[in-house]
């Protein structure tokens, strides 16, 4: 959180009208404190400052959209960042949209991700409560969930004509947890994940080798 200043004027609102240009900052964004409401005195003799300490309120939507454009500066991208704030399940959504931003994607969303897990960081440096963030580039996360979708019940048909166990690429949890609801209802197949990070991976396997599966530990 940002340090207090200490401000004065000849009243409590020149004062915080000072602190406003001071820090650069309109009035709803300023959080102030009076320290002294000041006085006129006799005929305006001996007359004293009113006083306040204020400080920029912590934007969270805009601390982490001001992290995003120095990295997109600094990366000579030309990025549309769009924000919202769902301020009931305290998740912040951020879409970025412009060109070129399979860079910014990577191979299998792992860029996206640490961007994400960033920005996650910046938002939540000061906020009293946790912030999720959710970060998406023209809708990736959406059309990755699909195909992986269509990736599990292909490997699911492979595994129930060769009745041999497929294991996957290694994945990270939200994806390996696509993988896993999307079989979660096949009464012939299960999954378990294997491996450490970042190696984990799911394994597809008919359901008669469930006595090798302990769903609590491998699920994800």
């Amino acid at each position: 959180m940002a340090e207090y200043i200490k401000v004065s004027g000849k009243t409590v609102d020149e004062a915080i009208t000072n602190a406003c240009t001071q820090l650069k900052v309109p009035m709803v964004h300023l959080e102030y404190e009076v320290l002294e409401q000041g006085s006129t005195g006799f005929f305006g003799i001996f007359s004293k400052p009113a006083i306040i300490q204020a400080r920029k309120k912590n934007d969270y939507i805009g601390n982490g959209k001001e992290f995003l454009e120095k990295i997109f500066q600094n990366m000579n991208m030309n990025v549309k960042i769009s924000m919202e704030y769902d301020e009931i399940d305290r998740v912040l959504n951020i879409n970025l949209i412009g060109e070129d931003m399979g860079v910014l994607i990577g191979k299998r969303g792992q860029t996206l991700d640490s961007l994400q897990h960033l920005v996650g960081l910046v938002v939540n440096k000061n906020a009293e409560n946790y912030i999720r963030v959710k970060l998406d580039i023209e809708n990736y996360r959406e059309r990755r969930k699909e195909s992986l979708e269509v990736l599990a019940k292909n490997i699911a048909q492979k595994v129930k004509r060769s009745r041999k166990s497929i294991s996957l690429e290694p994945m990270n949890p939200y994806e390996r947890r696509i993988i896993h609801a999307a079989l979660q209802d096949d009464p012939n197949i299960i999954t378990r994940s294997e491996g450490e990070e970042p190696f984990r991976h799911v394994v597809v396997a008919l359901k008669r080798d469930r006595r090798h599966y302990d769903k609590k530990q491998n699920y994800v």
